[in-house]
């Protein structure tokens, strides 16, 4: 009977040592000390254990418990040690102090005399029947503990003692108990087996004294953390483990009184009890109440913060749904919610609903300026609609909008807070396991919060941007139309003006048909260009003589009018011929506007190296090198009160575009000369072969 009382007492004694070792090591943070207090709880779990199976077998003495024994006082010893400081002196170096010195020749004399007296060394004789020498040992290191407690109490400060005194009285119990049973053993010459077998319980009461002040100092124990998933995981395989032997022994059961049905309800029920395992284990509400529950009774804090970040960040970053989806998907993942919706400020003047995930679709707008808004742009609080409808006192007693509270399982609004503006809300649905809202989660959540705000709204100026490119392509597109009917009613206008004065001149005449001719012939390439047609947009190889002549033809009837000379009538480039008719239009048509009556405008072309040159001299009054350096080239700059200022421009992107180079020299009062370089046909060939190559 004694033996079985002493298996169970030490047994729980071994339990309770574990249980304070595993919370030492997983729940706090420490230092030196901090690593030799779970040390101790794990030598004192193996100890207990080992006596503990030695009641259920044998209450004889042996060697491994004696040993164990020591190493236990050996370890709650180092860690009285530890706080008072003896061992700061150079334990690790070989300059101990006078006391250190002593307890280390204690411990080191109790395991000879261990081993003397089990007759284990090999060089004492064996002395099995004799276990004085066991006993005083024991006595000795009891006393040694109980006067590192009293020392330890003793050398702390008053204000501090708080803190220590559950754990001098706990460790100082453990020394005093073993100094009563060893005492009464030195005494009466064996061991009380009452005495003993109470041991273990008396040090089960102990623990917890002792996490009282682990508790009280969170630096008595080691930096080492359980990551929370292999916990989730290791709880959830112990629970399927647990319930897959239930079940074993259920359909043992079933097939022992089944009789002839036995083994068939054997089967159907295993069967069964995979099954609803696996439902079980594939349930979102009970992995969300696994996680919730791990997180409240087993970590000072409910998040592993870097992993729910990273986790956050990752959910907004994936690809598959739309912002809005990822958005409310990491906020709801964050307080284990299993869907909701979001609201975004909106030209209007309201926050409008732009998606949901996994819940109806809310109708709702709320104004910017309604106090519901202001509440939320100001307090940056997340609104708990279960506590606002029973305590609204707590919310200043905003009025929350109908179409919120209409909105069926409504738990949680989470403001998206963006410069210290209100962004938007989230409104998340109830979670699948009971989650409190309290300053950790209500933190976390407008932290986050903040975080998707900035990606939507990033998101929405990404958009607007789109918008912005697409309008302003079309007003570039309509730019350069604009520009070229300028021209050609330019043109048609100068025409006009002249036909009162040369309409009789049959030369002029036929100049007039002809310039009629060609800007009918503009217009509908430019229609052409419009209505999406490519065909006008394909370089060909071109004449650059023949162009020439037609653009200078074109410009006949203006005065001064223009003169062209060419010196190689056989050069060709790689261009399309509208585009570059524009170009060479548009400057000689710029060197006619800008040259008097009486002045010259002279288009030469000439051939240098493997370029073609078109010059374009005028006598006009020419630029500023400042107006050529920052103005010429800049796009809707110009000196013309109806000029577009995109003429230059847009000449110079097209000559680069085919490889060229547009040069300007000008001096004010003095005229102006253009140069367009274009490489020749043979060349531009050559250079596309050896690219194919």
């Amino acid at each position: 009977m004694v033996t079985n009382i002493a298996a169970a007492s030490y047994t729980l004694a071994a339990v309770a040592y574990l249980v304070l070792g595993v919370l030492l090591l997983t729940s706090w943070r420490g230092r030196l000390h901090g690593m030799v207090l779970p040390i101790a709880c794990l030598l004192s779990v193996l100890w207990a254990a080992a006596l503990a199976y030695q009641a259920s077998h044998d209450f004889a003495l042996s060697l491994v418990t004696d040993i164990l024994e020591i190493a236990r006082n050996a370890g709650w010893s180092a860690f009285l040690i530890t706080l008072l400081g003896l061992n700061r002196d150079g334990f690790f170096n070989g300059r101990m102090n006078p006391a250190m010195s002593i307890i280390v020749a204690l411990y080191v004399g109790c395991v000879i005399a261990t081993f003397y007296a089990h007759g284990n060394l090999g060089i004492f004789p064996a002395h099995t029947s004799d276990y004085t020498n066991s006993i005083i040992t024991s006595v000795a290191m009891a006393l040694l503990g109980m006067i590192l407690v009293e020392q330890l109490y003793r050398n702390t400060p008053v204000k501090q003692r708080w803190g220590i005194k559950f754990a001098c009285l706990g460790i100082g119990g453990v020394f005093a108990y073993d100094f009563y049973l060893y005492s009464d053993a030195l005494l009466l010459r064996h061991v009380n087996p009452e005495i003993w077998a109470a041991r273990g319980i008396v040090n089960a009461f102990v623990v917890p004294l002792i996490a009282v002040s682990a508790a009280r100092n969170p630096q008595w124990s080691v930096g080492i953390t359980v990551s929370r998933r292999i916990l989730f995981y290791s709880a959830a395989l112990f629970g399927a483990a647990a319930y897959l032997l239930a079940m074993a022994a259920a359909g043992y059961y079933l097939r022992f009184f089944g009789g002839s049905w036995g083994t068939v309800m054997q089967v159907s029920f295993l069967f069964g009890a995979v099954v609803l395992l696996m439902a079980v284990l594939f349930s979102g509400t009970l992995r969300s109440w696994l996680r919730v529950f791990i997180s409240k009774h087993f970590f000072s804090y409910n998040y592993d913060y870097r992993e729910e970040w990273l986790h956050f960040t990752r959910t907004l970053s994936e690809s598959g749904h739309g912002l809005g989806e990822r958005v409310i998907q990491a906020l709801a993942q964050l307080v284990e919610s299993p869907g909701g919706s979001v609201w975004i400020a909106r030209d209007s003047g309201n926050f409008e609903h732009v998606t949901h995930w996994n819940m109806p679709s809310a109708t709702g707008m709320e104004p910017v300026a309604s106090s519901f808004c202001q509440f939320l742009e100001h307090r940056e609080w997340v609104i708990d609609l279960q506590e606002y409808r029973t305590s609204p006192e707590k919310y200043s007693a905003i009025t929350l909008p109908p179409w919120l509270l209409a909105i069926s399982k409504a738990w949680l609004v989470v403001p998206l807070i963006q410069h210290r503006k209100l962004f938007g809300f989230v409104v998340l649905a109830q979670p699948r396991s009971k989650v409190k809202l309290n300053w950790e989660v209500s933190d976390l959540l407008k932290v986050a919060g903040n975080q998707a705000a900035s990606y939507l709204a990033q998101h929405e100026a990404a958009n607007a941007l789109m918008v912005a490119r697409q309008f302003e392509s079309f007003n570039r597109m309509s730019t350069f139309v604009v520009h070229d009917l300028k021209n050609l009613v330019s043109q048609l206008s100068l025409l006009l003006s002249n036909a009162e004065k040369h309409k009789q001149n049959p030369e002029f005449q036929q100049d007039m048909v002809e310039t009629v001719y060609l800007s009918v012939q503009k217009m509908k390439r430019l229609l052409e260009k419009l209505s999406g047609s490519d065909s006008a947009e394909t370089p060909a190889p071109l004449s650059i003589a023949r162009l020439l002549q037609e653009a200078v033809k074109s410009k006949s009837i203006a005065e001064p009018k223009p003169v062209l000379e060419v010196q190689d009538s056989n050069l060709t480039v790689y261009a399309n011929s509208t585009r570059l008719e524009r170009v060479v239009g548009h400057l000689i048509q710029n060197a006619i506007e800008a040259t008097p009556r009486e002045g010259q405008v002279r288009i030469r072309l000439q051939r240098e190296q493997d370029f073609a040159i078109i010059e374009i001299k005028d006598t006009g009054h020419g630029m500023s090198e400042e107006f050529i350096r920052e103005k010429l080239f800049k796009p809707f700059v110009s000196t013309k009160s109806a000029g577009m200022g995109i003429g230059v421009f847009e000449s110079r992107e097209y000559v680069s575009e085919l490889g060229g180079k547009l040069e300007v020299t000008s001096r004010e009062s003095d005229g102006t000369v253009f140069r367009i370089l274009l490489p020749l046909c043979q060349n531009v060939q050559a250079l596309n072969a050896a690219t194919v190559k």
